[in-house]
């Protein structure tokens, strides 16, 4: 099945300053359209550092940002004062941008483990606006998104996670465990964007349209989404 053809849309640059510019003008058009139809939009994002570049440029957006509700895709179990929190990358390029009354909801807690607190996530999440206006991807090498890895096989598995708001994962006995939002409420968003920057993503990408492999977490969610997913691509 060539979920290329109809799943998703792709939009190249040059660079990744005029992705950054070109991101926040789409996504901008999206919570502004929203806004003027409804109270409250939401929005999620990812971690990693490709959002460095683009989310300075979203927080200078003209946008009611006191009606908009900020979460993430998913979150590693470090405290948000650490370097390898993706709370304290929203907090230092988009939060602290932002009017003081903005909401945000985190996804890590006091919690030892993630498993331990699944519960008290699902709390948090039931707080913001849903289905989730725009939901924000990366991608990695491996097909991956937000902290959804090939081994997990949730499309084997597909009733396992029906009716779940996220879950705990464990990526290796060397790497921090995580909390990610589920594929099904990730795939429900009314809105999914995709940024994608260097050539072996780019790359991966390319292959959907010949073979979209089953294994990868980023078809798993082509096949679900309501809408295509916009992608923002560039070397």
């Amino acid at each position: 099945m060539n979920v290329m053809h109809n799943r998703i849309q792709r939009i190249a640059f040059a660079n990744s300053t005029e992705l950054a510019h070109g991101f926040a003008e789409y996504a901008a058009g999206i919570l502004s359209c929203t806004l003027n139809k409804q109270q409250a939009a939401s929005l999620v994002i990812p971690g990693g550092n490709t959002p460095r570049f683009y989310l300075p440029v979203l927080a200078a957006q003209p946008l009611l940002w006191n009606r908009i509700t900020i979460t993430l895709s998913d979150e590693r179990w470090v405290s948000t004062d650490s370097e390898d929190s993706n709370e304290r990358l929203v907090r230092e390029n988009l939060l602290d941008h932002l009017p003081e009354e903005t909401h945000f909801v985190g996804l890590k807690t006091w919690h030892d483990t993630p498993e331990q607190a699944i519960p008290e996530i699902s709390r948090r999440l039931a707080k913001v606006p849903q289905p989730f206006t725009l939901t924000i991807l990366g991608i990695g090498e491996d097909g991956h998104i937000a902290s959804l890895f090939p081994y997990l096989k949730l499309h084997e598995r597909p009733h396992d996670t029906a009716d779940m708001q996220c879950l705990a994962v464990n990526p290796s006995a060397i790497l921090p465990q995580r909390v990610s939002l589920s594929l099904e409420i990730l795939a429900c968003s009314e809105h999914i964007a995709l940024v994608a920057t260097g050539y072996s993503k780019r790359r991966l990408l390319d292959q959907l349209s010949e073979y979209a492999d089953p294994e990868l977490p980023i078809v798993w969610l082509l096949q679900r989404t309501l809408s295509p997913v916009t992608v923002f691509e560039t070397d």
